[in-house]
């Protein structure tokens, strides 16, 4: 079976808010839930301020010790931290030579897509062991 991740309505509509509420920035957060071998099922979500100093539109910066936080509440709930989300503001869901850099092979990656401030579209990502490439996963969210 190929990689996947659904995400229920409750991190959903917590990802999605906090994506429309920091348009034109971008947002960034943590997918917290269960692991059960290619099928990651994500049952909270976690908003994380984006500490880049530089304009925020075009980047997004987690802070080691918020992401650490992020893990700990996991565990408390006997959850999995399974990955990171972002927005990209006024463009198209993709993962970025930024993005690829700055990942972590054992994470899912969730780019939201926020046009003029309401959400579009999402895809995920899975970075390879070597950070070169990141392929797409199949994302399940809540349609309305």
């Amino acid at each position: 079976m190929s990689p996947m991740i659904t995400i229920n309505r409750q991190a959903w509509d917590l990802m999605v808010a906090h994506a429309e509420a920091t348009f034109p920035n971008e947002c960034c957060g943590a997918m917290l839930g269960n692991i059960d071998g290619d099928v990651k099922s994500v049952t909270q979500a976690v908003a994380i301020e984006n500490s880049y100093t530089g304009a925020q539109g075009a980047r997004y910066e987690l802070r080691p010790e918020d992401l650490l936080e992020a893990d700990r509440k996991a565990r408390a709930a006997g959850l999995d931290l399974i990955g990171i989300f972002h927005s990209h503001p006024d463009c198209d869901s993709y993962f970025s030579k930024t993005d690829l850099e700055n990942s972590c092979p054992w994470y899912s990656f969730v780019v939201l897509s926020i046009k003029g401030g309401k959400f579009d579209h999402a895809n995920s990502f899975l970075p390879n062991a070597e950070q070169t490439d990141a392929p797409k996963e199949e994302l399940i969210w809540p349609k309305s």
